[in-house]
């Protein structure tokens, strides 16, 4: 080995092995597919050996490499925990604080919130990422996330704040147009709205005794603020928080019990980063909002 290597040759290294390309790893480290392969030859010209099988699908980690990725992971996660624990001790007003939440809830129920918490924090700025997937706390992808499940890590601070029901409904215009179903069975006869690749309305619906396929739904999309969008448009029936459905001007809740699981609401930070003036202002404000929310 002629030196140390630089701790951005490792952080390249981890990146190609966990999102298993060059061109993976460039994405999640904001770099260059190039700079990321150069950074993956230092480092095996460094350490004297050989990490990874090269083919045309790509670079395939040997078992060496996987050795390696053990202690370079835990490292990550040290650091990511002790840049925490300096936020945290911060003493002061500013900054940023950068919240995740799921598609619906970032583009329909937070806006109103975050003008309040704005308001209230003008020096904070404020980071939104709209996803449905879990992004990782533990690892500073997101300051503060809003989820729809109880995360269970042990270093989470988590909060549950509460339940979404969710029900059939549709805007005012389709249902003048197609009239209201008064049961289950008089609402397959709709045009419905429904997912594209995820089968969790037909799967439910199987359960209760409907026998639902994919052509039962006239409209299809995965995107869920897409689906919202085309209810509001008057486009059929879909599936909806019963509190967005009531607030929504035109948009009318059909009570039609399907048994459909409640959305159970939680919020989360690091237990280090909740010692932060900031994130603790934000974490707060955010609990009031949504509670609000949930209850109004």
């Amino acid at each position: 080995m002629n030196r140390e290597p630089d701790w951005s040759l490792w952080r390249s290294f981890a990146a190609v092995i966990e999102h298993g390309s060059l061109s993976g790893a460039a994405r999640a480290l904001k770099s260059s597919q190039p700079t990321i392969g150069r950074h993956v030859e230092q480092l095996e010209d460094q350490l004297g050996l050989s990490l990874f099988e090269r083919s045309l699908t790509g670079l395939k980690p040997n078992d060496t490499a996987l050795k390696l990725y053990g202690p370079i992971a835990k490292a990550q996660a040290a650091l990511a925990e002790a840049t925490m624990m300096a936020e945290g001790a911060q003493d002061e007003t500013g900054g940023t604080v950068r919240i995740t939440a799921s598609a619906m809830i970032s583009n329909y129920v937070l806006p109103e919130i975050l003008a309040a918490i704005r308001a209230l924090h003008p020096r904070i700025a404020l980071e939104i990422v709209p996803s449905d997937s879990a992004e990782n706390i533990l690892m500073r992808e997101a300051d503060i996330a809003i989820r729809m499940f109880r995360p269970n890590q042990l270093e989470l601070v988590t909060r549950h704040l509460g339940d979404l029901a969710l029900h059939p409904a549709a805007h005012e215009s389709y249902l003048a147009r197609r009239g209201r179903p008064q049961t289950a069975e008089d609402l397959w006869h709709h045009d419905l709205l429904g997912f594209d690749r995820s089968d969790a309305i037909i799967t439910h619906a199987r359960k209760l005794g409907f026998p639902l396929t994919r052509d039962n739904f006239a409209l299809r999309s995965d995107d869920q603020p897409h689906l919202w969008e085309l209810m509001r448009a008057g486009l059929g029936i879909g599936f909806a928080q019963d509190k967005l459905v009531c607030k929504t001007p035109g948009m009318v809740l059909l009570p039609i019990d399907l048994a459909i699981p409640p959305l159970p609401v939680w919020l989360t930070t690091h237990r280090e980063l909740y010692t932060s003036h900031r994130i603790r202002a934000v974490y707060d404000a955010l609990a009031r909002g949504l509670c609000a929310y949930i209850e109004n």
